[in-house]
């Protein structure tokens, strides 16, 4: 895989990311900075790290559900796996201007 083919599909990756909202919250998961690496191998496997805003997050199972699904569904992807990481610990300030401003804190 070309690294142009494997940008296409990063760019495709975060477009994803961006419909995958945590239903308490009004903000996609990539704009409140819970996704830290995107990586495609030359085989077209995927590597996503990403963390919660909190450890105990009840709606986790259906946040990863649905990241796997829609990173699945990329052409060129042949295998995803999601790691959930709690390191950095998230804070609000990893989310994006737009985000804070959308929940009120700006």
């Amino acid at each position: 895989m070309t690294a142009e083919e494997k940008l296409k599909i990063e760019e495709k990756v975060v477009e994803m990311l961006r419909t995958v909202y945590d239903p308490e919250i009004p903000v996609d998961i990539y704009s409140l900075g819970l996704v830290y690496k995107i990586e495609v191998s030359d085989e077209g496997d995927l590597d996503v790290d990403m963390t919660l805003t909190a450890p105990n997050c009840p709606m986790a199972d259906f946040i990863l559900e649905d990241v796997r699904m829609k990173l699945e569904s990329i052409e060129g992807v042949r295998k995803v796996n999601v790691n959930i990481v709690f390191e950095p610990e998230w804070t609000q300030d990893m989310m994006s201007d737009e985000a804070k401003l959308e929940l009120g804190f700006l």
